[in-house]
């Protein structure tokens, strides 16, 4: 089983907790592309580009200025410990046992428009890319069409060596549009979290983020490697919804 999940744009400025143990990232060569592209874009185009505001813009145009390899612990740090988003919150990685965090390595992926494809270790260093950017990389149009091929096929690698071939989708539909499901040779099952509003069940943006955080942290601390052991996810009053969940987009309401 192998659970993704999108990237935060929301990072920390240093790693909550000091971990001697780190990765490296398998698509370095291809985000180092990417970085180079983004190199060359004033803060203007960077702001334009990304809609974000001139402030981002100059934060960002800097962090891709100082982005270089090799990346050490000295110059960067952990992927799951440096986003700072709503599922990441959820998922209080740095609470995380060692035991846990070798767990976490070998079920979790993190999407990303610079990196591709992240195990929870892999060493970066800050970014803001959305993979909806609208930017052109090695003479692909955008990121969807630079990353699709790598990553799908890196996950195929990767679901030939589990048990089960099970994807469990806790990424956003922008982040999970950058993997050929077609192509996938998995089962995918995309949880779904919901809220009871006035006797009605909604998803709600927020609350739904977070709580792909908390499946994940689930998933990670009971070592699940069937899927059906997801059904049991209780955290923050969840609980799996029989009568909305159809096939394998499992919904969970509180």
């Amino acid at each position: 089983m192998i659970i993704i999940i999108s990237p935060a744009k929301s990072l920390y400025d240093h790693s909550p907790v000091q971990l001697e143990k780190y990765t490296e990232a398998y698509f370095l060569p291809e985000a180092e592309k990417v970085v180079s592209v983004l190199k060359k874009k004033k803060p203007t185009q960077l702001a334009d580009l990304m809609g974000i505001s001139t402030k981002l813009a100059e934060l960002n145009f800097q962090r891709f200025q100082e982005w270089s390899l090799p990346f050490t612990p000295e110059n960067s740090w952990q992927a799951v410990l440096m986003f700072n988003g709503d599922v990441y919150q959820g998922m209080k990685a740095e609470t995380f046992s060692a035991a846990e965090f070798e767990i976490a390595q070998q079920k979790l992926r993190i999407l990303s428009g610079v990196y591709g494809l992240l195990k929870p270790l892999d060493l970066i260093q800050p970014y803001r890319l959305e993979m909806g950017t609208n930017v052109s990389v090695a003479r692909k149009k955008n990121l969807y069409e630079f990353w699709k091929t790598k990553i799908t096929a890196k996950l195929n690698q990767e679901l030939a060596e589990e048990k089960q071939a099970v994807l469990v989708n806790l990424a956003s539909n922008e982040y999970f549009s950058a993997i050929d499901t077609k192509k996938i040779k998995a089962r995918i099952i995309t949880p779904a979290f919901k809220e009871n509003k006035d006797g009605k069940y909604q998803m709600v943006s927020f609350f739904a983020k977070r709580a792909r955080g908390l499946m994940s942290r689930f998933i990670i601390q009971n070592n699940i490697s069937d899927p059906e052991e997801m059904k049991a996810f209780d955290l923050e009053g969840y609980y799996f919804n029989n009568q909305l969940s159809k096939d394998d987009n499992w919904v969970f309401t509180r």
